[in-house]
């Protein structure tokens, strides 16, 4: 054979060999949001560092304004993917959405109140209370916070549904409501605007399920492979976040829109305090809101954890060694 025939012969082969995976075309996914939080880190790095891209995702990013918007959202199918908490309630009422997987085993906010209103929080009777919105976490803390305080909603306290944490923020700031609930992001903002703090969820060690990555059993059964990949990128995400702190602080700055230091800092370090690498739901923390519903719904009477999730995602991952490779890529 002649040397010029030989070459195009050569280029070809070679460029069959080495065509990488990603030369396929990327499948588009929605993926949804309820909170400007540094608890939604590994879904922000996974997008801006290209780890959805890495598993066959073109992934746009959806914010939804409080949790309650979020689960509406979810049950309509679009999008087919959220970072939530609680989706017990609407599983309860029908709706087939479970967790894939989960970063949060128990509440993390803090309450903080205007300064001059109380010190503690028996002192909350009678005050007006913040939160994003009925059925949302925030709804969901405060139930649990009353109980333990004793405090019968709507009767002792006044819930008022004022939005997200930026806009309860400015909701205290204009002295519609006394108290609310501020995540780990926004508590160095609270106290510079004077607010003080009362209590930690964190230290009322009750477990609930928190924030993880939900979808529809409908969804999962024609989309499998569609789940798994982003819940891939979503795990992948956790690892980048814990031996990354550079890049996590800028793609943190990016989506809570600031550049304060002190902020940023506070954020990152209590996702590392906070966030388990293998997120795994917690099934003592969804029995916790399953018993939390049984008053106002006779099915939570008979539910059991294992109907709000579904691991065999993560499963998959630990028999393929999915999480042993991640950590040894971030080291």
């Amino acid at each position: 054979m002649k040397p010029y025939l030989a070459l195009p012969i050569v280029l070809l082969l070679t460029s069959w060999f080495v065509m990488p995976g990603s030369a396929q075309p990327l499948q588009k996914l929605r993926v949804g949001y309820p909170s400007i939080s540094s608890r939604q880190a590994q879904l922000w790095v996974a997008k801006d560092e290209g780890l959805f891209k890495k598993y066959g995702l073109d992934v746009e990013l959806i914010f939804l304004r409080g949790g309650q918007v979020a689960i509406q959202a979810l049950t309509g199918g679009d999008p087919p993917l959220m970072t939530v908490g609680n989706v017990i309630v609407a599983n309860l009422q029908g709706h087939d959405i479970v967790l894939v997987g989960a970063v949060e085993n128990s509440y993390d906010q803090s309450v903080m109140a205007r300064p001059g209103t109380m010190t503690r929080m028996e002192q909350l009777k009678g005050k007006r209370f913040g939160i994003s919105g009925f059925g949302s976490a925030t709804h969901n803390a405060a139930l649990i916070l009353f109980k333990k305080f004793n405090l019968e909603p709507n009767k002792d306290v006044t819930f008022v549904p004022t939005g997200t944490g930026p806009e309860r923020l400015a909701a205290m700031s204009a002295g519609r409501i006394e108290a609310t609930f501020f995540n780990p992001s926004e508590v160095p903002q609270a106290l510079k605007a004077g607010f003080v703090e009362i209590i930690q969820m964190a230290d009322l060690d009750f477990e609930v399920q928190g924030s993880g990555l939900a979808s529809s059993r409908s969804y999962i059964r024609s989309h499998r492979n569609s789940v798994k990949s982003a819940l891939k990128a979503y795990v992948e995400g956790i690892y980048f976040v814990f031996a990354n702190k550079a890049a996590t602080v800028k793609t943190l700055a990016k989506y809570m829109r600031t550049n304060d230091a002190e902020v940023l800092d506070y954020s990152y370090q209590h996702y590392l305090k906070r966030t388990p690498k293998k997120p795994y739901p917690t099934m003592k923390g969804i029995q916790n809101l399953v018993d939390m519903s049984a008053p106002q719904l006779a099915q939570a009477k008979t539910a059991k954890p294992e109907q709000f999730v579904d691991l065999s995602f993560l499963q998959e991952l630990e028999n393929e060694k999915f999480f042993d490779e991640m950590a040894k890529r971030y080291r």
